[in-house]
């Protein structure tokens, strides 16, 4: 998965927002103010963090040798995603999937997009 596609699909997220609050090669995609994807922008392969419940965490740890405990994250609840190519793109979907619904149903429900 390249970086425009990635990209793309993660703004297109309802209510998704993108910013760099941390550096400038770090972005950032939000939804109600709360932080679901994380983009490494300046390695190669991209790495995109990404939150989990912590179960599937490990099951997917496990399958993927390319899923890793979340770099400077909370290592039990988010993922570290190297987009080397050896996980389908499906796949890698899915988790953007699972990580925006996980903030989307931790939000109060007057911050949730519509």
């Amino acid at each position: 998965m390249n970086f425009a596609t990635l990209r793309a699909y993660l703004a297109a997220k309802p209510g998704a927002v993108e910013d760099f609050p941390f550096d400038h090669v770090t972005l950032v995609f939000k939804v109600g103010e709360k932080m679901f994807a994380l983009v490494a922008t300046d390695v190669d392969p991209l790495r995109i963090n990404l939150k989990c419940d912590p179960e599937k965490a490990e099951i997917l740890r496990d399958c993927f040798p390319s899923v890793l405990p979340g770099y400077h994250m909370n290592k039990r609840h988010w993922n570290t995603v190297v987009l080397d190519g050896s996980i389908p793109d499906e796949d890698v979907l899915a988790m953007i999937d699972d990580s925006y619904g996980l903030v989307v149903q931790g939000l109060p429900k007057a911050r949730r997009p519509v």
